[in-house]
């Protein structure tokens, strides 16, 4: 059985590139936009991780997972310094542009560079800070992923051209940053900010202070800094829905890639399957040969998809800085659409195939 299985995957090499090829579609869809809802997750909890004040305070609505609205008084700064148990408050402004590389969404962030890596512990591993009015520093992420290096040349704001003086480790919220007064001159939103970092004297009084602040500035959000950067998926509405509804539609499609080509050659090897039965061929018998055929074709495509999922995901990460971190969860989940989509997607043609009349296919031209 297993040689006139494989004999007729090489008899049909464009039917069996066909099926291989939908089965690797789904697999490597499943892979890829998992692998990128992933990664883009971490990524944006190690840099919220890395941010050590306890509290934020901003105005409704200025913080979105697409937008950042410069819409907070500087002047908040004094007023909540005043308050008994805060011990630093740092403007920040924070500003989202489209990515350098005409793909995707970027953050910088404008603030007091002294102030902000002295609390969260960032140091320069090459260069130095921001001073001068077109200076930026960068992550180590961002200058590895956009090759970057100390003196290159972005343009974070406009048209304008932006020189990298820095580099520094390790990231922590947006990845690149500049001054605060800069960037809101860029902007045309002086003395504004998006929202106002807060370092606590008692890190332990992180709600008894947040109702304090409340109750002295009523009508504005404060909120613990690690409940506000959460995960992507929850930043994100129905985003779980789309994952979900995304995997069926990869089993749908490879169920019907592999039941198109298997009742396809059902059609071609009519006759063939007259002679199997004139030998004494049984009904399982058949149903075994096309299952196994089915079975073969989705485990290549498996391999495929993934092989298709890794090389795309290393070339877009290069390509557009995109972060792609794969899990053997979805890996399995992938493996079983491929596995199990190909094996259904069979069913019918091979119970179809097994109901054949002998003398009727022996007669089919």
């Amino acid at each position: 059985m297993d040689n006139l299985v494989t004999s007729n995957i090489r008899q049909r090499p464009i039917r069996t590139l066909v099926s291989v090829a939908g089965i690797a579609l789904g697999v490597s869809l499943v892979m890829l936009f998992t692998g990128l809802a992933r990664g883009m997750s971490n990524d944006l909890q190690r840099r919220a991780s890395n941010v050590r004040y306890e509290l934020i305070f901003m105005r409704p609505g200025s913080v979105n997972i697409t937008s950042m609205t410069a819409n907070l008084d500087t002047r908040y700064v004094e007023r909540l310094k005043a308050i008994d148990g805060v011990e630093e408050a740092l403007p920040v402004y924070r500003h989202i542009y489209q990515g350098s590389r005409g793909f995707g969404f970027e953050q910088i962030d404008g603030l007091d560079w002294q102030a902000y890596s002295r609390m969260n512990g960032l140091s320069i591993v090459e260069g130095r800070g921001p001073q001068d009015a077109k200076e930026v520093v960068i992550d180590e992420t961002k200058a590895r992923n956009n090759n970057l290096r100390v003196g290159d040349l972005i343009k974070p704001i406009g048209t304008d051209d932006y020189r990298v003086v820095g580099i520094y480790s390790p990231e922590s919220g947006a990845r690149v940053k500049m001054t605060l007064s800069v960037l809101q001159k860029a902007n045309e939103v002086e003395g504004k900010c998006t929202f106002i970092f807060l370092k606590l004297r008692n890190p332990d009084q992180v709600e008894e202070i947040a109702a304090r602040i409340n109750q002295e500035l009523p009508g504005n959000t404060i909120q613990p800094t690690r409940d506000v950067f959460t995960s992507f998926e929850k930043s994100i509405p129905y985003l779980g829905v789309f994952l979900r509804v995304l995997v069926g539609l990869a089993a749908v499609v490879s169920a019907l890639v592999v039941m198109l080509a298997m009742y396809t050659t059902i059609t071609e090897r009519t006759r063939e399957i007259g002679i199997l039965k004139a030998m004494g061929a049984s009904r399982a018998y058949i149903v075994g040969v096309i299952e196994k055929e089915a079975i073969l074709i989705s485990f290549i495509g498996l391999i495929a998809g993934f092989i298709v999922s890794l090389i795309a995901g290393y070339l877009i990460q290069k390509a557009y800085g995109l972060i792609f971190e794969y899990s053997w969860q979805w890996a399995l989940v992938a493996a079983a659409i491929g596995l199990v989509g190909g094996i259904l997607g069979a069913l019918y043609p091979a119970w179809r195939a097994s109901n054949l009349d002998a003398v009727n296919a022996l007669a089919y031209e």
